[in-house]
């Protein structure tokens, strides 16, 4: 059973089809972070991001890791209802394996720091217990106006 279904993340994060990113997040720590992202051929990025040969566009990979970030750090801050999680810095990202149509991305977020207007994580995509893609990722957070 998931930690939090859809309608449990769009409690959470602000994104809607078609840009939510997590399909269900499956561990809930203090510092951690596991979600699940449901790779599909009717995602509308495929239609071009390669006809006949579909792959995962490396920054949705980055998108999807930030809104599992996002479910973590808004998980622990009481006013989150008021905040919203902006990607800030992206850096040492790597990308090692091809995210087709078929994949479940199993996303992992450690905190490195977090602060109150501030958070560093790391960040693991894994496709059947190989690593696809990884990153460290600075959000900020603001008040929603």
């Amino acid at each position: 059973m998931p930690i939090l279904d859809t309608a449990a993340i769009e409690k959470l994060l602000p994104h809607r089809y078609p840009f939510l990113l997590v399909d269900r997040i499956i561990e809930l720590e203090d510092m951690r972070v596991v979600g699940i992202k449901n790779v599909t051929m009717n995602e509308p990025h495929f239609t071009g991001h390669f006809p006949n040969h579909p792959v995962m566009p490396g920054v949705l990979i980055i998108e999807a890791m930030a809104q599992v970030a996002g479910v973590l750090v808004l998980s622990k801050i009481p006013d989150r209802e008021k905040k919203l999680v902006f990607l800030a810095t992206v850096e040492q990202a790597k990308f090692r394996k091809p995210v087709v149509p078929g994949d479940q991305l199993r996303i992992e977020v450690n905190i490195l720091k977090l602060k109150p207007s501030v958070a560093k994580m790391h960040c693991e995509a894994s496709v059947e217990g190989a690593r696809a893609a990884e990153a460290d990722l600075v959000c900020t957070l603001v008040d929603k106006t």
